[in-house]
């Protein structure tokens, strides 16, 4: 960390010494370092990984983050509930998006948004996800 209390590197130790999963989890971890260190905003990270889905997923020992969508999921949620105002999502303006994220609808039926995990909303016979804009596969 930064004197001012910024993050400025993150080391990922999950796996055994030479494994594919360590060295890509080293390799990740570096990159984010150095992108933090050239003033890339741990913001615009979160923002990017966090909700990301894919093996391995599922329930967690964390209280505050009981279930995953990814390993990349669950460290970028960790890093802002750790580094970002109790995990309120604050970007700076250049990169807010244009529509503020809304609630998700009520709609049972919905599946899940394959970007974001929020539940999407029936647009004509597709899903549109009214968080990030992502829709089913429709027009």
């Amino acid at each position: 960390m930064y004197d001012d209390e910024r993050l400025g590197e993150i080391f990922i130790a999950m796996a055994k010494q030479g494994s594919v999963i360590s060295g890509l989890t080293d390799s990740f971890a570096t990159a984010i370092s150095i992108a933090l260190q050239y003033g890339v905003p741990l913001e615009v990270l979160v923002k990017k990984f966090r909700h990301t889905r894919f093996e391995p997923s599922g329930v967690t020992r964390n209280p505050e983050i009981p279930m995953a969508m990814s390993v990349m999921d669950y460290i970028f949620r960790w890093l802002e509930l750790r580094f970002l105002d109790q995990g309120a999502e604050k970007m700076p303006a250049s990169v807010k998006p244009a529509n503020k994220p809304q609630a998700p609808s009520q709609e049972s039926d919905a599946p899940p948004c394959p970007n974001c995990g929020s539940i999407m909303v029936r647009s004509g016979a597709c899903y549109r996800c009214l968080n990030c804009g992502s829709t089913s596969g429709c027009g």
